[in-house]
Parts: structure tokens; sequence; C-alpha cells
């Protein structure tokens, strides 16, 4: 990455667990010279993956043919090579001293930095294109004012180089500031324990710790009374930051009691303490944006009483120069291609009201500046539902103190009789029970009520104190009592799973989950017909929960 961007270079890094038609897709949209792989990945303490036949399978499918593949071989697994290829050793190796390149290329501030795919609702994935210029300044002042990491401090952000947290926030920020920052190849639990977190960050005396809201469940199934946790000590860590998905307050409290010892229990905020240490907060953002668009920027002070609290459930406060709005959602019968050729500008709703998070124009420095090679489905995507706004495609509200809480996609938001009800406000509640790990919650139609929600949760690993119809009630009666009646979670809509499809990024595959729900009430009979989501981390996990919805729909559809 750091070579491409001294040669004027641009880059695509792509995790290595999608399979060889999505990468297939990715190569033939940017058409790289060059393809750079290493033998294989390594999953957990016994897991490896080939990567060599994934990319040989991937570059038969596509026209574009890269002029050269390079290989690094990995000693946990040797790749065969064709004649044309050769390996990382070998082309480092066969490089002569006057060959090196000393120098650096000038580029223009807003020339292309790297191209990153997110996924797309047609299933193409869209190429983000990151201008360099006003990347590195946002970068640079986030990893200051957000992460409070200074120069010479140690930076770690628990993710993949090949999604948009390891772009800005492994490589590109911390050495931006002169910062040291943490690589770590492993899960949270499993490599080889559940300390796993905790000693990298007791052994590296990291400053600012980044992870996502699914790593703190996993942690809470595995260490839920801190047998692990409090084998390090913690209190050299100024921040730790939660992103990637809507973190549910019960989650978020557990995390603070469990590293800080301090009990927030049934309280909405956390006021930060002075000297400033081990502040836990949310913030949000997205491939597009490349930096946070909300969240509470603990560097901007070493005095906590000048400092927001933390509110429990929102995502912190816009970040300057992110004029974030919420504005009415459209009713179905108003996205039709005849009523949408009417004018109808964007109508911003009151504080506490649930819509669509947008940010107004014109978008701070370093949001992507075009999606590659499709200047119209940039604009089609982003910018025409909304004239005059950025459309976030997220759901949430500003409450009345500022505060911004990101509910969900739009997608994900349950029209239930004429009631808007978003999945994590039901999620919220399911992961107060003692007896769940994680949990999500979809749609399925109902005759009478539009749809209701499904919930589709794991229990705990600990002996469970009641049995799962007991669950159940307890779950109805804590959404009928927390969100309301009109929320209609039944018995009936509560199914219990070992575990839940992710990405290996920890983002659960909630599309996946309502695509066989809708397969299952057309009684379509084989899971054949659910597309395997591109990012799944375990495939294994498909059959599961197609067994289990199965199982479900036999006697509740």
């Amino acid at each position: 990455m750091l070579a491409c961007a001294r040669l004027g270079a641009i880059h695509s890094v792509v995790f290595g667990g999608f399979a060889s038609a999505e990468l297939a897709k990715r190569i033939e949209d940017c058409q790289p010279m060059v393809v750079l792989a290493s033998s294989c990945g390594i999953e957990g303490m016994t897991k490896v993956i080939a990567y060599k036949p994934l990319l040989d399978k991937a570059l038969e499918m596509c026209v574009h043919k890269p002029r050269k593949v390079v290989l690094l071989q990995r000693p946990q697994l040797l790749a065969t090579l064709a004649p044309s290829e050769e390996t990382w050793q070998d082309a480092v190796e066969g490089i002569a001293e006057d060959r090196v390149f000393h120098g650096y290329e000038t580029v223009d501030a807003n020339d292309p930095l790297y191209i990153l795919y997110t996924s797309g609702t047609t299933g193409m994935p869209k190429g983000v294109v990151r201008p360099s210029g006003g990347h590195a300044v946002v970068l640079h002042y986030t990893i200051n004012s957000m992460y409070a990491c200074r120069p010479g401090q140690v930076y770690w952000a628990a993710s993949d180089l090949g999604w948009i947290l390891g772009h800005s926030y492994i490589c590109y920020g911390p050495l931006l500031n002169g910062s040291t920052s943490v690589l770590y190849e492993g899960k949270v639990v499993g490599t080889p324990d559940p300390s796993a977190y905790y000693r990298v960050m007791a052994q590296h005396k990291v400053t600012t710790f980044f992870t996502a809201p699914t790593a703190l469940m996993m942690l809470r199934q595995e260490d839920l009374h801190g047998e692990f946790r409090n084998q390090y000590d913690l209190s050299h860590v100024k921040a730790m930051f939660i992103a990637g998905e809507r973190c549910p307050p019960e989650i978020h409290r557990w995390w603070v009691r469990h590293v800080t010892g301090v009990d927030d229990t049934g309280k909405a905020l956390h006021p930060i303490q002075s000297p400033v240490t081990n502040v836990i907060s949310d913030n949000w953002w997205q491939t597009e944006t490349g930096s946070p668009l909300t969240g509470i920027e603990v560097g901007l002070s070493e005095d906590g009483a000048q400092l927001p609290p933390v509110k429990y459930g929102s995502a912190g406060l816009p970040v300057q120069g992110v004029d974030l709005r919420i504005l009415r959602i459209r009713d179905e019968e108003e996205e039709d291609e005849d009523v949408a050729a009417v004018v109808c500008p964007p109508e911003e709703v009151a504080r506490g009201v649930v819509g669509n998070v947008v940010v107004k124009l014109p978008l701070p420095p370093g949001v992507m500046s075009t999606l590659w090679n499709d200047e119209q489905r940039f604009f089609d995507e982003y910018f025409k539902r909304f004239p005059g706004y950025y459309d976030t495609g997220d759901t949430g509200v500003i409450d009345a103190d500022g505060y911004v809480h990101i509910l969900s996609r739009a997608d994900d938001v349950i029209n239930v009789a004429a009631h808007r009800l978003s999945t994590s406000a039901i999620e919220e509640v399911v992961a107060e029970h003692n007896e769940i790990a994680e949990s999500c919650v979809v749609a399925r139609p109902h005759p009478i009520k539009g749809s209701v929600p499904v919930v589709v949760a794991v229990c705990k690993n600990h002996g469970r104190d009641r049995s799962e119809e007991q669950i159940r009630e307890d779950l109805v009666a804590a959404v009928r009592a927390r969100v309301g009646a009109f929320a209609s979670l039944y018995k009936e809509n509560i199914v219990f799973v070992e575990r839940l499809p992710k990405t290996r990024s920890s983002k659960v595959l909630r599309k996946m989950i309502r695509s066989m729900i809708a397969a299952l009430i057309s009684k379509s009979a084989s899971s054949e017909l659910i597309p395997l989501p591109a990012t799944i981390e375990d495939p294994s996990v498909k059959d599961e929960i197609w067994a289990a919805l199965s199982a479900w729909a036999m006697s509740n559809l």
C-alpha cells in the first residue's frame, strides 16, 4: 500500500475471504496491471485457507489479464506457480540495486490513492475512489482529535487491511501521525483463548484501541466474568472505540464494566473523568466517507469536564465539517418511478423522529470522489434520492441533546401495522436478557399487519437458568414493555441458533436470513436458491441457519 502511494499507483486491497467469482468482479472492474497475493490465509490455531486456487479460478473467469502475478509463499502452505508467475521472494531478490526506486511521485490532491470495493444493492461491488490529499488531512486530524493518539503513541485497530478501518487507521492514519500501528492476525477468541485482545493491549502498551460490537459480544460470551480480562493491566489505554455496526447499550455498558470496573447499569450517560483514560465510545462512519462522521472527540481535551459525556446507544455527535440531518422516510408508494419524477424536496424531521440519515452538501475532506468507472451510479446511489444531500443509506435519529443514534440500514426498517420500527430497537432489548449472547431481527410478512419481527438469537455458553420456552416468554414481555405492544413480537417468531452468519469483519449477514425466510414463505425447498454472500466468514453456517429456519417454518408458516 505504501509503495503504491509512493509510486503514484492506485492500489485495491481485497481481503482473503472472497470467493473466486467475487474476486473476479473486482479484477475485471479495476483491471490491475499487477496482482500481489499470498499462498494462504491462517484462521485461528489450525485452519489454513489456500488462496492460490481461488485466484487461479478468478483469473480464468476474467477477460482482463494482469501483466504479472507475484505470490508471497507462506510456510504454512506453499502454492504451485505457473511459469509466468513468480514468488515475492524471487521478485525482491532479483531487483538490482540501481533499479530500486528511491524517489517519489508528485500527484494532485484529488488524484486517487486507492479503490476500495464495498457491497452494492445490485450485487455488483462499488469501487469507492479515495482522493489522496483530503484523505491525508482528515486522517491526521481525526487520529488526534477523535482517537486521542499522539505521535509516538501506539494505535491498534483490530481489523483487516481489506476493510476501510484497515486502510484509514491501520495503515495511513497512524503513520501520518507518527504513531506506532499494531497489525494483528487472529481472532477475538481462539488465538489461543479469549485473552488475545487484552494480552496485545498490555504487551504493546496500546494507547487507543478500536474494535467492532460483534467482537465484544463474542468476548461477553466467552469471558462474561472477566477471568481472562483480569489477568492484564489496561490502565495505560486512554480510549477505546467501537464501530462497524450499532453497539447495543447493554453490550457497551458491559464492556465499560468489564474494562474499567465502573457499573453503569440503568444509566444513560457516562461522564468522562479527569485525567482522560479508559474512555469507551461508539462512533460511526462508512467505507465511502473514509473517516468518522460522528463520535466523541476524546482527543480535544485532557480535562474530562470539557468533553461531552458518552451516551449509551448513540454514535456520539457530528464531527466538525459534517452537517448531518435526518430526513423523512418516504412511504413505499412514493418510491415508484412515476411519483419520483415529481419534484419533492427533502423534508427534515423534528428531533427524536426516526428518518433517513443524510449529510448536507458540501461534504467534508476525504470523502470518496466517485465510483471507479461509474460516475452515473455514484450520483444515483448517493445523491439522486435527496437532492442537495449525501444519502448514507442508514436510518437514525438525532435526540434532544444532539446525539446521533444510527439504528439500521434503510432496508432494516420493519413496517408493523403502519408503525415504522428499526430492527435495532428490538435487538437492544433482546441483548439485555441474561441468557442471550447476540441476536439479529428481521421481518416476516403478516396477513394483517404487513410484517412482524423474527428474532434469531444465540444463547450464552454458560449453563442456562431458563428453558428456551421461558426465554421466549421473557423476550416477548420485555419487548412489549420496552418497545411497545405494537412491535408484535410473538413467541413463535423467536428462533434459537448456535451462531449467526457473519462477515470476516464480524457484521451479521441479515440479508441472508431475510432471503431464507422469504424463500421458506414462498415454499422454496432448497437453500441452493439463496446465494452465498461473498463476505461470509464460514460458509458452513449457511446450512445451519437454513436447517434451524426450516424447522421453525414447518411449525409456524
